[in-house]
């Protein structure tokens, strides 16, 4: 056997990709990039603006000041400071000089309703995660697999070719065969082609995907509502009248009718509602932008393995609306990219396809190789 010939067998011996084992089922990602990060933000943001809020009141102790008349003592003004805590309401008057009341609770549930909004925003990672998530790591684990063996089959093939090439009495005869065979589609992969086709039909995991957006938009949107009510309505008053002038003390005559109360913690909840409320409204174009990637197809990866032959997803145009499970693949196989191994592979192939200069004569990675082998001095060339 020749040198050459040796050369091209180690060569195609380690372009084999080993066996990955269990690890790759372990090491899938569900969640792209974007998602990831709108989660940690969505959700971590207000919980970490209502621990500190709560940190702050346990330190500094009372949220609230009222200016009690100077002839009370140390309890009563305590006790000043906290009926008008739990009562919260202000009493005004109107121009016309009628009692006018106005509730001031939505301040004291405010960390509390922060709390309620990172729940919310985990909800539609909970739908994705048990609606969605295991059905996906199927497909992807499957397709991972497969384009693998697909890389691995060509291969092999190769390796064949080379070992009946170099036993053929006709090497004219021999190229003839090939070529017929590839008019033919012997070297398809009809398993995983028609699996991605098939993938085209259904659109669960889309529906899933949309449905976790808008579930998504809709919280944010309505946080940021919220927020902005909050600040038109009771954000602006941290100063309000409190009366104690109730059940056994509504007719002593030395207290009186009004006592003027000042919050304190008014402007760190100022601060943190502002904080929300700003990152909220960023992260919308975010979530718009993540629901706009269903619109077009991730041509990238596919078009690499057309590389190996009768992988013609894309060339046959069957790749038609992209709003469907195969475009979710796609997207989610392009974040799991590490996990590919014949990718890399594959693109390696592919930059040095483009800078061949004959590229009339490598048509799939089976030419490639057979060009790699040493047999392109005996393949006739296209006219």
């Amino acid at each position: 056997m020749s040198l050459s010939h040796t050369a091209a067998e180690y060569m195609l011996s380690d372009a084999l990709l080993p066996d990955p084992g269990s690890s790759r089922a372990k090491g899938l990602r569900l969640e792209l990039p974007s998602d990831r990060l709108l989660k940690f933000v969505t959700v971590g943001l207000p919980l970490f603006l209502v621990s500190l809020a709560f940190a702050r009141e346990f330190s500094a102790g009372s949220q609230i000041s009222c200016f009690s008349p100077t002839n009370f003592t140390g309890k009563q003004s305590a006790y000043v400071d906290t009926a008008c805590w739990d009562s919260l309401i202000h009493h005004g008057f109107d121009d016309e000089g009628h009692t006018v009341t106005k509730s001031l609770w939505a301040l004291k549930v405010f960390p509390y309703s922060l709390l309620v909004v990172a729940v919310l925003m985990y909800m539609p990672y909970l739908l994705w995660r048990y609606a969605a998530a295991p059905a996906l790591h199927s497909d992807l684990l499957f397709i991972i697999d497969e384009l693998d063996k697909s890389y691995n089959r060509s291969v092999r093939l190769v390796q064949h070719m080379r070992k009946v090439q170099q036993a053929s009495a006709e090497p004219e005869r021999f190229w003839e065969e090939y070529e017929r065979a590839r008019r033919e589609r012997y070297f398809e992969f009809p398993l995983l082609e028609r699996y991605l086709t098939c993938k085209q039909h259904t659109h669960s995991l889309v529906f899933i995907y949309i449905l976790r957006n808008l579930l998504l938009l809709l919280f944010l949107a309505a946080t940021c509502l919220y927020l902005v009510f909050l600040h038109l309505n009771i954000f602006f008053q941290d100063e309000f009248s409190c009366s104690i002038k109730t059940g056994l003390l509504q007719a002593e005559p030395h207290i009186p009718l009004l006592i003027p109360c000042k919050l304190v913690f008014f402007s760190v909840f100022q601060l943190i509602s502002l904080s929300v409320g700003g990152v909220y409204v960023l992260l919308i174009p975010v979530v718009i932008y993540n629901a706009l990637q269903l619109c077009q197809w991730d041509k990238g990866l596919l078009s690499v393995y057309e590389m190996l032959p009768a992988f013609d997803l894309l060339s046959r145009k069957m790749l038609t609306c992209p709003v469907n499970d195969l475009n979710i693949i796609l997207l989610f196989l392009r974040a799991n990219i590490s996990e590919l191994t014949s990718f890399s592979r594959l693109n390696a192939v592919s930059a040095l396809r483009e800078a061949t200069a004959n590229k009339e004569d490598i048509d799939t990675v089976i030419d490639f190789m057979t060009l790699l082998a040493g047999l392109e001095t005996t393949k006739p060339k296209h006219q």
